[in-house]
């Protein structure tokens, strides 16, 4: 059986590959420190657990759910979205799905036509691209300034913009670069969609990872002509360590919400019924669990920052956000005679089981991901072990 094209041009995703492989090797029993997930590696805290026990005991998981979402969980997105953008939005605004991947996903799928251009910034996170190719679209890479933290300009953005383009994504904080637009920044994108009467998809999966006083301001709150834009893509994976749970959504105009919601009653049905209810008391429950985390989270940043950032040939800007580091490593790699990234990583993993995440597969073959989402025991022996591997490379 001949495979479609679309799924023969399909790149994997970088990052479940250096997951995946790094959970292979630990099964035949090797010391690998894995640095790839883009995960929480806390457990989900317990009064989501029980809300979900609950259910299960109730029996109202037994059964499907509206396509788009339960009205309890719409009810509480309403809620949160009031609080934490200032945003009144209706149900109507509102699609819940089976993550917030399939959230972009079925965006894609709504909104763009085949050659509709989607602008996406570099370093993206790895699904962006592909997931615009799928839905017929044509994303189109544009580098901001290392020196500005890689963040996009109006500038760049004219640079490309042409009479396809459909839309621009931006994800603050990042990833892979945990950076943060501030508001002035956000609100000139903003400014300049409205005038070529384009979409902001704003990716805001990690607005409550934020660190060391700093804030991550929300684009859809800036104005109303703004939010008519915009649509936000969020979910409760990675605040609430609730990855495995699937449960994401997006907020925007009723027309595209309504386009999103019919493609998810054709694929998905509904997204998982006990998942919901959790998702519910993650959002409306207390709220003291997952900011320890994200104080954990605060503390392993600040503690690895410096001995990454010390390591022979790297170059790295601290984080604001998210829990990623990315270090640009070329002189690193001219060290040991290296002329790719990914050779790099697998040698890297090969010889001193540190699994990282080549950067590739984010637009950046100059550098790697590495995630703090680890103990900081592995973080700090990660460190050291790299260090080793770069010692004994160099020509």
């Amino acid at each position: 059986m001949k495979l479609s094209q679309r799924v023969t041009n399909l790149e994997p995703s970088v990052t479940l590959a250096a997951t995946a492989k790094a959970k292979e090797l630990k099964a035949k029993g090797l010391d690998v420190i894995s640095l790839t997930v883009g995960e929480p590696d806390f457990t989900t805290p317990e009064n989501i657990e029980q809300a979900a026990i609950d259910g299960i005991k109730s029996g109202k998981v037994s059964f499907y759910t509206a396509s788009g979402g339960t009205p309890e969980l719409k009810s509480a997105i309403v809620d949160f979205t009031k609080e934490n953008y200032d945003l009144t939005v209706e149900p109507q605004n509102i699609i819940v799905t089976s993550g917030a991947k399939f959230a972009l996903y079925t965006l894609f799928q709504t909104i763009l036509d085949a050659g509709d251009e989607v602008i996406i910034p570099v370093p993206y996170w790895v699904s962006y691209g592909e997931q615009v190719k799928l839905a017929q679209g044509n994303p189109v890479f544009i580098h901001g300034d290392q020196a500005n933290d890689y963040k996009i300009t109006v500038e760049h953005l004219e640079d490309v913009r042409t009479e396809k383009t459909k839309a621009i994504i931006i994800s603050s904080p990042s990833n892979p670069t945990g950076m943060i637009y501030s508001e002035d920044e956000l609100r000139a994108l903003g400014e300049w969609a409205i005038r070529h009467e384009l979409l902001i998809v704003s990716d805001d999966i990690y607005d409550h990872l934020v660190y060391n006083g700093n804030e991550a301001a929300h684009l859809a709150s800036l104005s109303d002509e703004i939010f008519q834009h915009t649509v936000i893509i969020n979910g409760v994976s990675k605040t609430y360590s609730m990855t495995g749970w699937r449960i994401g959504y997006a907020i925007g105009s009723a027309e595209i919400i309504s386009g999103m919601t019919a493609i998810a009653s054709q694929s998905t049905s509904n997204p998982t019924a006990v998942s919901q209810i959790a998702a519910v008391e993650a959002l409306t429950g207390e709220q003291e669990t997952a900011e320890k985390m994200r104080q954990a989270f605060e503390e392993r940043l600040n503690t690895i920052y410096p001995k990454v950032a010390d390591l022979p040939g790297f170059k790295l800007t601290k984080p604001q956000g998210a829990f990623y580091l990315f270090p640009n490593i070329k002189e690193a790699m001219e060290m040991g005679g290296y002329d790719n990234v990914t050779t790099w990583v697998n040698d890297l993993l090969e010889q001193e089981q540190v699994a990282l995440v080549t950067g590739e597969g984010f637009g950046s073959p100059d550098s790697v991901r590495m995630s703090y989402s680890a103990s900081m025991e592995e973080l700090e022996e990660a460190v050291v072990r790299i260090r080793r591997f770069i010692e004994n490379s160099k020509k």
